[in-house]
């Protein structure tokens, strides 16, 4: 197990196993919307371009693009982007990974220095799995991405709200299994079989912070899926009390605001 964890009103950071490299899964989706978002900015494309989808673009594991007609439906980019985040479809992820090229993800990846966070194959690619190329990030690097896209770095405040707006679509996932319903979580959970993985940024009132928990060699998938509910749980629980705290550790409510 890997475990990155950022204070991203401190700084403080929380580490475990952070630099070991895991498979991702659906995660790596994270670089590839990042990278769409990039170049929006940049004017290489639309997020509102259309693409018609084509019946050679449906592998397993597509339950929205699997259920259009191909060569009729046209669909935009940013409505791509969102089947890719809210249900993970792969047929949708392929169609955007060829729309701003494999090659400009990891090239983006290159510049902000994660240089072990790569994208080396398509969803469902299963005889480029066979030969090793898998796709990989290490629980440090993708806390350093969502950090540096929070924080500006990479879009502007527009395209920065815009995409975890995104982000933030309403998903099944692991890490906001146990907290408040209210809480803002903008993350990618991706599962393989032996692996589980989610990673995000946990909108705490008044104390946000990046989160990356990420498993392999599972005997047991569902062992990794507590133990990510738990961290998340435990995180949230201490950044919630840091957010409500005086610099002395007190915390006062209206329950007992009349106590000395």
């Amino acid at each position: 197990m890997g475990v990155a964890i950022l204070d991203l009103t401190g700084g403080q950071k929380f580490l475990l196993h952070a630099d070991d490299v895991f498979p991702q899964a659906s995660s790596i989706k994270i670089a590839v919307l990042a990278e769409l978002y990039h170049q929006a900015q940049q004017g290489k494309l639309k997020l509102a371009d259309l693409y018609t989808m084509q019946q050679s673009d449906l592998v397993p594991d597509s339950d929205i693009m699997g259920g259009l007609t191909p060569a009729i439906t046209r669909i935009t980019l940013r409505d791509l982007a969102t089947m890719m985040v809210a249900v993970s479809d792969n047929s949708a992820t392929n169609v955007l990974i060829d729309r701003v090229g494999m090659e400009n993800v990891n090239a983006f990846l290159d510049s902000l220095g994660l240089t072990h966070t790569r994208l080396r194959r398509k969803m469902m690619d299963l005889k480029a799995a066979g030969e090793g190329r898998e796709n990989i990030a290490t629980p440090r690097e993708m806390m350093v991405l969502l950090e540096a896209l929070y924080r500006g770095k990479v879009l502007n405040k527009e395209m920065t709200d815009d995409f975890f707006k995104m982000l933030s679509t309403h998903k099944d996932s692991w890490m906001p299994r146990d907290l408040p319903e209210d809480t803002r979580v903008a993350n990618k959970p991706g599962s393989l079989e032996g692996v589980r993985n989610d990673s995000g940024i946990v909108f705490a009132k008044n104390r946000p912070f990046v989160i990356c928990v990420m498993t392999t060699y599972l005997r047991d998938e569902r062992e990794g899926e507590k133990a990510i509910t738990r961290i998340g749980l435990a995180a949230y629980r201490m950044f919630d009390r840091l957010g409500r705290a005086s610099e002395y550790g007190r915390v006062i409510s209206p329950a007992n605001s009349s106590k000395p």
